[in-house]
């Protein structure tokens, strides 16, 4: 990869920015990109530096590029440019496999509050590759010696900063959850915990309703936060709760592994190595 290249990614992963890396990994026949050749894709499908072949083949590498980022999967593909008339549009004589990779920033968890769940559900979460970020008066560094960030001082709300990548758990022992509720769902975090008791819970979504909150937003509440393990201490409550944001992630629902179906992938077996897998093999020219 040429040194603009390693810039270039360098400078996206330090913004924090999503993209893919397209390689060029194998190629049979004829083809216009050699075995090593790359390019760095964005979440629109964008090219950004780099070069990995022209027209159709580009086109269907970019879309690719964009399904792995949206998944945070890699994937391998194999392009056909056999034929003129059934191949991706470039009659070159050959095929060529193409290694996608994604590089997807950590995500952020936002923990308010102080006590020992929280400071659980912090170190669980760095051991999870989350970035962790307390914000709490009482958060001191030998509580939380693996968050990213502390923030003691934020008495006008503002200093924690909510975004749709943003996972929030109010830990704040009925001080203000209401209001933090109400910023988490502002910034449409992705994922929002309020560790209370049914009745305080209830008290806080019904404030938040009658504040003028849709109740479809608040249906994305978790309140009482975590799934149901039957947590008795502030670590097996922490647990329930990141494993919560993990399901949420993956996109499952925390059911036991043995009532899975036949037919859904089990995410819970390494994948296959590169060398072991086989592209999906994409014939015609892709457009988007």
């Amino acid at each position: 990869m040429s040194s603009e290249l390693y810039r270039k990614a360098g400078d996206l992963a330090a913004q924090g920015v999503p993209f893919a890396v397209a390689t060029v990994v194998r190629v049979e026949g004829s083809t216009s990109a050699k075995p090593g050749a790359k390019a760095l894709i964005d979440a629109e499908g964008r090219v950004l530096a780099g070069w990995v072949g022209g027209g159709c083949a580009e086109t269907a590498v970019r879309s690719q590029a964009k399904e792995c980022i949206a998944e945070g999967k890699a994937e391998t593909i194999t392009l056909d440019m056999m034929d003129e008339v059934l191949g991706v549009g470039m009659p070159c004589g050959g095929l060529m496999d193409v290694f996608i990779e994604p590089v997807i920033p950590k995500q952020n968890l936002l923990i308010l509050g102080h006590g020992r769940i929280a400071e659980t559900l912090a170190e669980l979460a760095y051991h999870m590759s989350f970035s962790v970020t307390v914000s709490d008066p009482a958060a001191t560094r030998d509580k939380f010696p693996h968050a990213d960030s502390l923030i003691n001082d934020d008495i006008n709300f503002d200093a924690c900063k909510v975004t749709p990548t943003t996972c929030v758990v109010i830990v704040t022992q009925h001080k203000n959850d209401h209001i933090w509720l109400q910023k988490a769902l502002e910034g449409n975090a992705s994922y929002i915990g309020l560790v209370a008791s049914r009745k305080r819970s209830r008290l806080v979504l019904d404030y938040a309703m009658e504040q003028g909150c849709p109740p479809d937003k608040l249906s994305c509440v978790s309140a009482p936060a975590g799934l149901d393990l039957g947590a008795a201490t502030p670590e097996e409550i922490a647990l329930s709760i990141i494993s919560e944001i993990v399901a949420l992630k993956r996109g499952r629902d925390g059911r036991p592994l043995r009532h899975k179906t036949e037919q859904e992938p089990d995410l819970s077996t390494p994948s296959p190595g590169r060398e072991e897998r086989r592209g999906k093999v994409i014939s015609h020219c892709e457009t988007g």
